[in-house]
């Protein structure tokens, strides 16, 4: 139903994160998205919900900033509030470095700068997560300058396999070399002499963690998507279960299958943390359960809505409405805390892969009896495949993009089978 609200929507970015933002605001208010973005990503490419336009150089400085000057201009005179929405880490960091600015025209639901930087990287994260007793892997940082002095010199602190992973994902985006990934597990001393030695000779300059690996598949990964208000109280959790990954190596974390699920305790543990350092905007975390002492160890947080985030809107939690009604109707504050999924009877499940490809990969376990339950009761949905957005581009690229995903994962599945890696 939709609901009433005079704004705008601007996205940055242009992925199927964006495209999940679009159709949020498109859900829940009939209004059609902008977004700007360096490249023109396919999950927006011939939709009716967002207008996407490309810059190059605008997911960086000062190429970001030259144009968000000129974008400014268009809406300096709009009698109605521009709601910026980033989509994607960089933008994140970029729109918080410049929120003085920015705000001067848009609304931007984002925290400030320095709250970015104790966050954003990894190894900032697993500090403040020690500081606040949030449980995370056993962590052993690696420096480009312990690089430097020889590999063969730095400590690994845990038996094999571990965990490895760059520090700084903004960073990593730029970095390429065959056999990059998105996070690496590593099988024996060899490889990881190797590993790191190819990331750091390739340019990246920033940290690398390492860590106790976390045994289990994909099926123990949770993921928990978040917005606090201006104000600083959580106004909404919403918990997945995925139950399947992307196996392609750059891929590597994606979620390509999501099932609700509801832990209070899980919640409180995340809203007392955010309320702590007064977090504002989306957040997303992921984590991994560790049945060796049975508790979820936190991977990461995410300065915005997950990519996969359009299961919490699937699930009835529209994740388009809470910055509109905490900053444009301004009706959030007074209203109590959504902790979603509480009822399994409204549960639907969130596909990222043909139905096929969930059903061939996925764990044989209850919770994918319980998808399958799902699936065959007409309880589920993509992000991406809408009968609001219909046209024949659209849907014979979506198809195709769909399509791809089978010979993905008879390629890599195997290989990096239970990865569960973020």
């Amino acid at each position: 139903m939709t609901q009433e609200a005079d704004f705008i929507p601007v996205l940055l970015g242009s992925d199927i994160n964006v495209y999940g933002m679009a159709r949020s605001f498109y859900e829940a208010y009939g209004i059609k998205s902008k977004a700007f973005a360096s490249v023109q990503f396919a999950p927006t490419k011939y939709s009716k919900l967002v207008d996407v336009e490309t810059f190059p150089g605008f997911n960086d400085d000062p190429g970001f900033m030259t144009n968000m000057q000129e974008i400014a201009k268009r809406y300096a005179n709009s009698t109605k509030p521009v709601l910026l929405i980033a989509c994607g880490d960089g933008y994140v960091e970029l729109v918080s470095k410049h929120k003085a600015e920015l705000s001067e025209t848009f609304v931007v639901p984002y925290t400030d700068y320095d709250m970015v930087e104790k966050l954003i990287s990894k190894e900032a994260f697993y500090e403040m997560a020690d500081k606040y007793d949030l449980p995370h892997p056993a962590t052993k940082i690696i420096t480009r300058a312990a690089y430097q002095a020889g590999v063969a010199q730095i400590e690994v602190p845990f038996e094999f396999p571990v965990a490895l992973k760059p520090s700084n994902a903004v960073e990593w985006l730029e970095i390429h070399f065959e056999g990059r990934k998105k996070a690496f597990t590593i099988k024996d001393r060899a490889e990881f002499d190797d590993i790191v030695s190819k990331i750091y000779d390739n340019g990246y300059t920033s940290d690398v963690i390492l860590q106790d690996f976390i045994p289990g598949d994909d099926s123990n990964m949770r993921t928990l998507n978040c917005y606090v208000d201006q104000y600083h109280h959580v106004k909404m959790m919403c918990l997945g279960h995925p139950l399947l990954e992307d196996p392609t190596p750059a891929d590597i974390g994606n979620y390509v299958a999501i099932l609700p699920e509801y832990n209070q305790d899980l919640y409180d543990i995340i809203q007392r943390f955010l309320e702590t350092i007064q977090f504002t905007g989306f957040c997303n975390f992921d984590m991994k359960f560790d049945r060796r002492d049975g508790q979820f160890k936190l991977f990461e947080i995410n300065l915005r809505q997950g990519r996969s985030s359009f299961f919490v809107t699937l699930n009835g939690y529209n994740l388009a409405t809470y910055p509109v009604a905490d900053y444009i109707t301004k009706t959030l504050k007074d209203t109590p805390t959504v902790y979603g999924n509480k009822d399994p009877k409204t549960h639907k499940l969130w596909l990222g892969v043909p139905t096929k490809v969930f059903k061939e990969y996925a764990r044989d376990n209850d919770d994918k009896k319980r998808a399958l339950d799902l699936l065959a009761a007409k309880q589920y949905g993509t992000t991406v495949f809408y009968k609001g957005d219909r046209n024949i581009k659209r849907f014979v690229l979506m198809h195709y993009a769909f399509y791809l995903y089978n010979g993905r994962f008879k390629q890599y599945f195997k290989a990096n089978k239970g990865a569960g890696l973020k």
